[in-house]
């Protein structure tokens, strides 16, 4: 699967338990939907570390279908959230990282 994810042009997350009513919008800084996001069931399904690591192009929604933002934007957040190094979610060669550490972020 994670060469299949690799070949992948883009991968969509569909956060469906983080959301935002019609009304409001998505603003620059989106602080204000960070705790949800760090709660999301999605960062804890077995297919997360590969959706991470292996596409070039990985974009977040909303449960109502809004775009929250994508991979490289959030870097920062994704890796407080999963402890997977920035240069891996940059798609550097996973070799490059100790199976010690690898393995730390399938936890």
């Amino acid at each position: 699967m994670l060469r299949w994810y690799r070949d992948a042009v883009k991968c969509y997350v569909y956060l469906s338990d983080v959301s935002t009513n019609d009304h409001d919008e998505v603003s620059a800084s989106l602080q204000s939907w960070e705790p949800a996001r760090r709660k999301s069931r999605w960062f804890t399904r077995g297919w997360t570390l590969q959706e991470l690591l292996a596409p070039s192009s990985v974009e977040f929604f909303f449960s109502n279908g809004k775009q929250l933002d994508d991979k490289r934007s959030l870097e920062r957040l994704l890796h407080e959230i999963t402890g997977i190094a920035v240069p891996a979610l940059q798609r550097a060669p996973l070799a490059e990282f100790s199976i010690h550490e690898r393995m730390s972020w399938a936890k």
